[in-house]
């Protein structure tokens, strides 16, 4: 797993596509966490991916 940075700006506008809600960023397991709906998506070199198909529950 590669831990390319994430751009910050970009981290400020992604919401959960579920929710729309805020989502937390997971430095250690380069994950986005969307506390509402429960599940923690993944970066995959530096990119988000924000399907509900590719997150995992927490």
């Amino acid at each position: 797993m590669q831990n390319a940075p994430v751009d910050p700006k970009l981290l400020e506008i992604l919401v959960c596509p579920l929710t729309k809600g805020p989502l937390k960023y997971d430095r250690e397991h380069q994950e986005l966490i969307s506390v509402k709906a429960n599940l923690a998506y993944p970066i995959r070199d530096g990119i988000p991916i924000m399907l509900a198909d590719e997150a995992r529950p927490l």
